[in-house]
């Protein structure tokens, strides 16, 4: 995904990362007893084959959380299914109708696989979704909440603002358009963050 948003663009764009797997395990090593958990994010975490990687750091006695664009649901199962993960933060980018003009990928329908995976399993997860003003309205979270609503999501859902760093992929500022919570559903309770 390239994501307008994106404040990560130095990592999207990265031909290779700063540490080798093992630099990792070997730094957590020395945090054991220290910290409880480890999260995995990107980028897309789960362009990588997190099974052995995720397999040490249970070793080590790690909680894992996953935060996913949900573009990877053999992947995600996987992990579920090795009961290697706690817990999984789920970005729903956007409503099928605007998803490839947010996100440039024309993959909805593999993010939609995952979603109905988690909302089907017993892993804790949440749905969440950045907001952006001149991107995404009120309408489109609305659109968002009724869906996760008919596929029996009924946990919180998280409404992130978007963070200016002046680095997006789109090159965005603040918004120039208000938002009206008011006009938000009550179908879920909402969490701003």
């Amino acid at each position: 995904m390239r994501c307008d948003y994106c404040y990560n663009s130095d990592i999207v764009f990265a031909k290779s990362g700063n540490y080798s797997l093992n630099d990792m395990l070997d730094f957590l090593k020395t945090r054991v007893g220290m910290l409880d958990g480890v999260v995995l994010s990107g980028g897309e975490a789960t362009t990588h084959n997190l099974v052995a990687f995720c397999q040490e750091i249970k070793k080590l006695g790690f909680l894992i959380k996953l935060d996913t664009n949900g573009l990877n649901p053999k992947a995600i199962k996987e992990l579920l299914d090795l009961n290697l993960l706690d817990f999984i933060a789920l970005d729903y980018k956007a409503p099928k109708e605007k998803f490839l003009q947010i996100t440039h990928s024309n993959s909805y329908d593999k993010f939609s696989s995952t979603l109905n995976l988690l909302i089907e399993s017993n892993i804790e997860f949440e749905a969440r979704t950045t907001l952006h003003n001149d991107l995404l309205s009120v309408d489109d979270i609305n659109t968002i909440i009724s869906d996760l609503k008919k596929r029996g999501y009924d946990k919180k859902y998280y409404l992130q603002k978007f963070l200016d760093t002046g680095t997006s992929i789109a090159n965005l500022e603040k918004s120039s358009k208000s938002f009206d919570t008011s006009k938000l559903s009550n179908k879920l309770e909402i969490v701003w963050r």
